[in-house]
């Protein structure tokens, strides 16, 4: 029998209300299987901690304390914006991190993130080529946006999606009932890039039994000023008041972000936020009504409170599914949920190659937007509606707030006489 590797895990990117809960997968299912991994080490703030040799051991942490990470949002291990540059680029990383796997006797790879952190999972699985390291890298998927490739949908998602469709229908009977004399307008900004999937969880809020007038702003459908206007103008004529829900990346028609403040993010991408008040000033501008609006901003995806339960399971169902598939001898996939039914709703997990996830985004179908591109149909209705299904509330302390777990986070001893600075 060969000789039981360790596990190094971590967490990537912006975090969500269940990627802990994905950390919890993964480290009680390796738990599990000691035979095959010794100990998890996590990464301290994601790969940086790789390369810096910043680890932290999770089997110092009590069996409860891993089970509390199910219902404790944001990264317990902390998390970062770092993207590996290619082998060619940059050789000293690669080496450094396989000095620190070496040294720590490091066999599985496990990075809990989006598209970018599949990236450099991938990277990491070709080590064994490249170097001949053995490293057999998983990718966990996370991702608020929901644009991962080859899964149904992504841990995450869920939680935001059901926060968004919350806060759109209360805020809604706020503005509804104030309408006579104050705000005629609410808008609310929330999350998504280049996909509208956190904008058209907005569009839940309203249904047959409480219609609600709302508009929703797509990145996916090119802004239309005269458009738009027409349709609030129209909307607060018939019933008093509307709600908008937009997302963050809508553009103009020449490609432009409404909200593009000319920065960058450590991965490149166009450093967004404060659409909002941009659609909100064009309201006042043109109809001259009264508005107010808001940004979700972190509270969206930090919001552990109310989770979906549908979300928290699928999140701990893919932690788990990598560890298994690290032990298959897998190398370069991602755990991918597969949805075999809707009603009643049925999933199971797939198996999803990083070459086909890696740097690929997945927007909005169009035939999930309706014809006048201001709202969702039928059909996202039908994929949205068990993704927000269920509660998993947290425990709640008797002052009336939820109990979440701080963990010890004992660093491991370091090996390596060099320091590395990213």
């Amino acid at each position: 029998m060969s000789k039981a590797k360790n596990a190094f895990y971590a967490q990537s990117g912006g975090v969500t209300a269940v990627i802990n809960a994905s950390a919890c997968g993964v480290i009680e299912t390796a738990r599990q299987h000691r035979d095959r991994i010794s100990k998890v080490y996590a990464g301290r703030n994601g790969i940086i901690g790789a390369l810096t040799e910043d680890l932290i051991d999770t089997s110092r942490e009590s069996k409860s304390a891993i089970a509390a990470l199910k219902t404790t949002p944001s990264g317990a291990f902390g998390s970062c914006r770092y993207k590996l540059k290619s082998l060619e680029e940059s050789r000293a990383q690669y080496e450094r991190l396989i000095a620190v796997f070496r040294a720590h006797d490091i066999g599985y790879f496990f990075y809990n993130g989006g598209g970018d952190s599949a990236d450099t999972c991938l990277k990491i699985s070709q080590l064994s080529k490249t170097t001949g390291f053995p490293i057999q890298a998983i990718h966990v998927p996370k991702t608020v946006d929901n644009d991962l490739p080859i899964t149904d949908n992504c841990p995450g998602f869920g939680s935001v999606a059901k926060y968004i469709a919350i806060s759109t229908r209360e805020a809604s009977f706020d503005v509804a009932s104030m309408a006579k004399t104050s705000t005629k307008v609410f808008i609310l900004e929330v999350m998504g890039r280049h996909a509208g999937w956190i904008a058209a969880a907005g569009g839940m809020a309203s249904d047959e039994k409480t219609p609600i007038p709302i508009i929703i702003l797509f990145p996916e459908v090119a802004f239309d000023r005269k458009r738009f206007m027409a349709l609030v103008d129209e909307k607060v004529s018939r019933f008093g008041y509307c709600s908008v829900v937009v997302s963050e990346g809508v553009r103009d028609k020449d490609g432009r972000f409404l909200a593009d403040q000319g920065l960058r993010d450590a991965f490149g991408h166009a450093q967004l936020g404060g659409v909002a008040p941009v659609v909100a000033s064009m309201v006042k501008e043109d109809l001259g009504l009264k508005y107010h609006w808001a940004v979700a901003d972190y509270l969206q995806r930090s919001a552990r409170h109310i989770a979906s339960r549908t979300d928290v399971e699928h999140a701990y169902a893919t932690g788990a599914a990598a560890v298994r598939m690290a032990l298959a001898g897998k190398n370069a996939v991602m755990p991918a949920i597969v949805r075999t039914s809707n009603q009643p709703y049925r999933w199971k997990i797939g198996e999803a190659s990083l070459k086909r996830v890696a740097n690929r985004e997945k927007m909005m179908p169009r035939n999930f937007i309706s014809p006048n591109g201001f709202s969702i149909t039928a059909r996202c209705r039908r994929y949205l509606e068990p993704l927000i299904r269920g509660e998993d509330y947290p425990a709640y302390d008797k002052n009336g707030l939820p109990r979440y777990v701080r963990l010890k986070n004992v660093a491991v001893r370091k090996k390596l006489a060099e320091p590395f600075s990213v």
